[in-house]
């Protein structure tokens, strides 16, 4: 590493150089990922599945198996998505240290973008996706962890509110991209395919990158623990730490499994149901972007108003409010199901229907989603907190694994379901209450601990 880097942080108590960099570097990122994201569906569906021969018949697929098989496609990606933090964290914390990491990394990305953008076959989707797997699953770990390395004794205290404005600069960029992505989309397939509603999230990426390599010699550049990584990593303690969390992270995959149906089979129904609205027609894959919009509304009421008034009834401990967005999970796919049960009889429903078991989603990704994270940070030591993590993310890979699988198990060579209409929600209200009940006895027997104070102590005494 060229001594022109910096490995400590200043002394100073204002905020560190390198952050306008790293969150501008986020909010293009995450635009890139969510556009490109919410589109797939729509595109896989038409634009390359029902264009697709069968080997056998030489004839093309129906919409009906089309969506059967992007649906299994979209998460399987995810899986890939999460799973390969794992390899991330590994690169940056023992190999090549977090900057080089992630600059490389964001490379590849945009390899994936350009991919995407020049080839809609079947082969250059799996290429095209494959690559942003690698690109956008590797950073995951990093990018976080590369802001708290900016930060040290003096200025520590700022560290909250940068996060605050990491975690904006994430959902605004998701939110811009979901509304304009599918619009570019309907108007430019016709003559030019996917290659500008790809490219323009391509093109992002690649400002991500630049605005990234750009604050090279802003950033500090903490050194890989080469010699130390296993044996600090994979400690007794940590191992202590992530046998106690397992079983949590189990249950909340089942969550994930539901969560993520919002880039799928949600923009299935979607495309069922009469998009005019007020004069305006609003497309089936834009109602993502209901998400990140109403996260933004959510923090704040859940964190100064539902969850203190929760508390002044019982104790609302990180478990708890853990529990209660299992049953709020059912409740949005309870929505979901009756909606689909209401279009399979023949009505004809607004899309707006759709915004209730939004609601409800994002309501349990508050309660899950965010409290896990922090959950699983103060539940383990400072050295194995990057692995905790890791296992966390795959996690969520087994969720949407769990997904794909039963798509694939449940779906006749004809395209048709097992679970055809409302039945195929009402599993997954039937599963993901199943994990409520079991995460009640999971949280009456869970015999971690907290490391914040430890942590504390040890960085006030370094």
């Amino acid at each position: 590493m060229p001594n022109s880097y910096r490995s400590t942080p200043d002394d100073i108590q204002g905020m560190p150089t390198g952050i306008p960099y790293i969150v501008g570097n986020e909010a293009a990122e995450r635009f890139s990922f969510y556009g490109m994201k919410s589109i797939l569906m729509v595109f896989l569906t038409t634009h390359v599945f029902m264009k697709t021969e069968f080997a056998d018949t030489g004839e093309n697929f129906t919409e009906t198996q089309a969506e059967a098989l992007a649906t299994q496609w979209i998460h399987w990606f995810n899986v890939a998505v999460y799973i390969l933090p794992f390899l991330g964290a590994l690169a940056a914390d023992w190999l090549f240290g977090k900057y080089r990491t992630i600059l490389v990394l964001s490379v590849v990305y945009c390899a994936g973008h350009f991919v995407l953008a020049i080839d809609e076959s079947v082969w250059g989707m799996a290429c095209g996706l494959g690559l942003i797997a690698v690109g956008a699953g590797g950073i995951k770990p990093c990018v976080s962890a590369h802001v708290g390395d900016q930060f040290g004794a003096s200025n520590q205290a700022l560290l909250p509110k940068v996060f605050g404005w990491f975690y904006f600069s994430i959902n605004v960029g998701a939110t811009v991209s979901m509304l304009l992505t599918p619009i570019i989309l309907r108007a430019t397939v016709d003559e030019f395919g996917g290659a500008i509603a790809f490219g323009i999230p391509g093109v992002l990426m690649f400002v991500a990158t630049l605005m990234f390599w750009v604050g090279r010699k802003h950033f500090i550049h903490v050194p890989p623990r080469r010699e130390h990584f296993f044996s600090e990593t994979f400690s007794k303690e940590g191992g202590r730490a992530l046998t106690s969390l397992l079983p949590v992270f189990l249950l909340t995959s089942i969550f994930f499994s539901c969560f993520d149906q919002t880039a799928s089979k949600w923009v299935s129904q979607a495309k069922k149901m009469d998009g005019e609205a007020w004069g305006i027609t609003i497309l089936p894959d834009q109602m993502q972007s209901l998400n990140p919009i109403l996260v933004l509304c959510f923090i704040p009421l859940f964190t100064y108003g539902i969850y203190p008034l929760l508390h002044k009834v019982f104790g609302l401990t990180p478990l708890r409010k853990m529990g209660f967005g299992f049953f709020v999970t059912a409740g949005a796919f309870t929505c979901s199901a009756l909606i689909e049960a209401e279009l399979k009889s023949g009505n004809t429903l607004n899309i707006l229907w759709q915004v209730c078991p939004y609601i409800l989603i994002t309501a349990a990704e508050i309660m899950i989603s965010i409290t896990a994270l922090e959950f699983a940070y103060s539940q383990s030591p400072k050295s194995s907190k990057s692995l905790v993590m890791a296992v966390y993310l795959s996690c969520i890979a087994l969720g949407n694994a769990v997904t794909a699988i039963t798509n694939a198990l449940i779906t006749n060579e004809d395209g048709t379901s097992l679970l055809p209409g409302p039945d195929y929600y009402w599993f997954f209200t039937g599963l993901v209450l199943l994990a409520g009940v079991l995460f009640i006895g999971v949280a009456k027997i869970y015999w971690g601990k907290s490391f914040l104070e430890a942590d504390l102590a040890s960085e006030t005494t370094t």
